[in-house]
């Protein structure tokens, strides 16, 4: 089984107005044979692990966002993904601020003038045993963040793709 693009569970802590206010949302599944891994370690097992040609993509469009006033994760942030022992709401895991840390789910994102986002990293039991969805949401505040988020959209969908496939096929999930 492969990545398979899926509804956001609809008992994720993002919340139903959440996801229903959301300008943008996707999210993807696949099964989880490292069943117990915690959130924490999936979400290293598929978001630390990046090729070089996504780690430049994403120096490139920091610096463009930087321009436009986007808070947006530092270089170094992007090239040493720090782990640490323990989390909890409000540190930052990799480069976004933890919002949710619950046994079965991990919500983090960043809040900027032009656009919000969330990422969640959920365990979810379903027909064929335990699976991992990644589910990202999106609110655009503005023009700008239309725009940006059109931009972003199909290296978002293909990257996120390649990592959660990455991670299944090195046995990391």
């Amino acid at each position: 089984m492969s990545v398979v693009e899926c509804d956001v569970p609809s008992e994720s802590a993002l919340g139903k107005t959440l996801i229903e206010r959301a300008d943008f949302s996707d999210a993807y599944r696949v099964p989880l044979r490292r069943t117990e891994a915690g959130v924490v370690e999936i979400f290293f097992a598929i978001f630390a692990h990046r090729p070089v040609w996504m780690n430049l993509l994403l120096i490139a469009r920091n610096k463009v966002a930087g321009f436009a006033g986007l808070e947006t994760p530092t270089t170094s942030e992007i090239l040493n993904i720090e782990k640490r022992d323990r989390y909890i709401v409000g540190q930052k895991i990799g480069p976004w601020p933890i919002f949710f840390l619950g046994p079965d789910e991990l919500v983090a994102g960043r809040d900027n003038k032009h656009m919000d986002f969330r990422l969640s990293i959920m365990k979810v039991r379903d027909g064929n045993g335990l699976s991992v969805v990644v589910s990202t949401l999106c609110m655009v505040h503005n023009r700008f963040g239309r725009y940006y988020l059109s931009s972003i959209t199909p290296f978002h969908k293909f990257g996120l793709r390649k990592l959660m496939a990455s991670a299944l096929a090195a046995g990391r999930l």
